[in-house]
């Protein structure tokens, strides 16, 4: 099958397995930082927002084998209305969007086009349909403005503070870290184990991922035994979640040996069915957008802030009851 008569999804997944089998020896996946950097969420030059699913994964393989600077992209289009110029001989990187439509009496199945595909039944129809774009640093005419992180301990501050929110029974001083279904709860290793506080808080926001997915929160399959084929799709979720997350927060991910095991399953779910990482992406954005929607208010966050720095109890941070410690 040429590139050309390749469709959106085979276009895209080939991208990320290809990202993926170049980290293999790492374990580094292109979700995953580098030298303790965390990995930002791609930006749209014009609209300033972020992209979300698997576009994200996408723009981060293209940015990791390519080295690039910057995670601002933009079509070709936008960045000429913006007076900057995609230099000649330049490639860009493919990315979806998903446009729904009612079907009318007229509409005839025809095949949609390589960089296009349709789904669904019915009246309700929606078309996936690839788009280029490309990075800032193929673009002349364009300054990127200056980037303005938060202290590194201002953000662990407000990570924990997010994780807190979740309201997730977390029991600390165990072995290992890992989600138990039975009890709705995560159990994670005393936190001076950890390199760093930012690594602690990345292993919870992964743990905190598959609880995400109990009956009364997103209702996804639980069922698979931990380290089995089964259940390595649902690991692939909580993976990608627990970045989409951490580059919400501004904290680096890194890889964790005890994966290494899965990146095989992946690979081979990915090869073999064209949609598995867009159903994985997708699953992992709910997640994340889900962790985001219980978050307090702006006034909320600063009291929680206020009482973790002073150790005291409010109506905003109440006391750690979910803590449970063996």
């Amino acid at each position: 099958m040429t590139k050309q008569n390749k469709n959106v999804y085979q276009r895209i997944t080939d991208q990320i397995v290809a990202a993926i089998e170049r980290g293999v020896n790492e374990w580094r996946m292109p979700w995953h930082g580098r030298e303790g950097r965390g990995t930002a969420r791609p930006l749209n030059v014009v609209s300033r927002r972020a992209y979300r699913g698997v576009n994200v994964l996408a723009l981060w393989a293209a940015a990791q084998e390519a080295g690039y600077p910057t995670g601002v992209w933009g079509t070709y289009r936008q960045w000429a209305e913006l007076g900057a110029q995609v230099r000649r001989g330049e490639r860009g990187t493919l990315v979806v969007f998903w446009k729904v439509y009612d079907r009318g009496a007229g509409d005839q199945d025809d095949a949609a086009t390589p960089d296009e595909e349709r789904e669904g039944s019915g009246r309700r129809r929606f078309l996936a349909r690839g788009y280029t774009i490309f990075n800032a640093a193929k673009v002349d005419g364009f300054a990127a403005p200056a980037s303005c992180e938060r202290p590194l301990v201002e953000r662990d501050m407000a990570a924990e503070c997010f994780l807190d929110a979740l309201d997730i029974t977390t029991v600390f001083g165990c072995d290992r870290a890992y989600y138990l279904p039975s009890t709705d709860s995560i159990h994670l290793p005393p936190f001076e184990i950890f390199g760093d506080a930012t690594s602690a808080y990345a292993v919870r926001a992964h743990e905190c991922a598959h609880a995400t997915g109990a009956s009364h929160r997103l209702a996804r399959d639980l069922s698979g035994r931990f380290g089995s084929d089964a259940y390595a799709p649902e690991e692939l979720v909580a993976e990608l979640t627990a970045a989409f997350v951490c580059a919400d927060l501004g904290l680096s991910t890194e890889p964790r040996p005890d994966h290494a095991a899965y990146i095989a399953s992946w690979l081979k779910v990915l090869r073999g069915d064209k949609r598995a990482i867009f159903s994985a992406a997708a699953q992992a954005q709910r997640a994340a957008d889900w962790m985001h929607e219980q978050q307090p208010d702006a006034a909320e966050i600063a009291e929680m802030k206020e009482c973790k720095r002073h150790n005291t109890v409010s109506a905003a941070c109440p006391p750690a009851a979910a803590r449970v410690r063996p």
